[in-house]
């Protein structure tokens, strides 16, 4: 069963010069039969502004879901796009990462029922994501390598993501010690799965939070597909603010109870009722 309306969640907060580059990449799609939901943690105006400048550009479909600012608050506005989405199976990304150009085909292609995806990422160093320009990433060559070594990503295992032999991505997918977890900068389900776990757990903050919701898919019975080396995103690089070790400790101590207990419903979800 192959997906019929496809969404890509993309989050964002106030950092509209890495969007832009993100947008950039969606234009440049091998499948356009998809909408772009931007989930906007409270950005200001300029984000809107660059929003709308896409919009008019005509190629692609977006809807921008936002609250106000009222610190990090991801869960929440991700629960809000799973919400209001008519779209049958969605892939969650962040506004930082630049997906290749069959992204959205191969997301397609491997879909499911019963599982989500599992994708990857190649991190990219400061002068190499300010590097990058829209004729690069329209060109696709911002995925070659040698291109990126280039510009002074270091030459490692890392870059193996990036082969253009199927065989060997098919390898690399079975051998890989990585566990195939829900990754926020590249996995993707059907909607109404997200909607019987109850969505994102609001309770999380920065640290863990989409791994959790991947421990509950499978608690609720969801198999993950490993496909890191299948097609990735290139991870802008960028400053960590919101990362606290307090944070961190109570994320961990939820994720704990979710295994302990095997629980899938999350009680501070897209519906605050009790699970039934």
């Amino acid at each position: 069963m192959s997906p019929k309306r496809i969404g890509v969640v993309i989050t964002t907060y106030n950092s509209p010069l890495w969007l832009s580059k993100v947008l950039t990449g969606y234009e440049n799609q091998t499948d356009k039969n998809f909408r772009t939901i931007i989930a906007d943690d409270g950005s200001t105006g300029e984000t809107r502004a660059l929003i709308d400048q896409f919009r008019d550009r005509g190629i692609l479909n977006i809807d921008h879901v936002w609250h106000e600012d009222d610190g990090f608050r991801k869960c929440q506005i991700l629960n809000k796009a799973i919400g209001e989405t008519d779209c049958d199976y969605l892939i969650f990304t962040d506004g930082d990462c630049i997906p290749e150009p069959d992204f959205i085909a191969t997301h397609r292609r491997l879909a499911e029922p019963g599982h989500f995806l599992s994708g990857g990422y190649i991190k990219l160093t400061m002068p190499v994501s300010e590097a990058i320009s829209d004729d690069d990433i329209g060109s696709g060559v911002i995925f070659d390598p040698q291109w990126l070594v280039s510009k002074g990503q270091p030459n490692n295992h890392k870059l193996w993501k990036l082969s253009r032999s199927s065989l060997k991505k098919k390898l690399l997918n079975a051998i890989t010690p990585a566990a195939a977890s829900w990754n926020g900068m590249n996995s993707s389900t059907w909607t109404k799965d997200l909607i019987a776990v109850n969505g994102f757990n609001e309770d999380m903050q920065y640290g863990g939070l989409d791994r959790e919701l991947g421990e509950r898919l499978w608690n609720y019975g969801h198999k993950s597909k490993q496909i890191r080396y299948s097609t990735v995103c290139l991870h802008l690089d960028h400053a960590r603010g919101y990362s606290k070790p307090e944070i961190w400790a109570k994320n961990k101590a939820i994720r704990k109870a979710v295994k302990d207990n095997r629980t899938f419903w999350a009680e501070n979800g897209i519906d605050k009722s009790p699970a039934q």
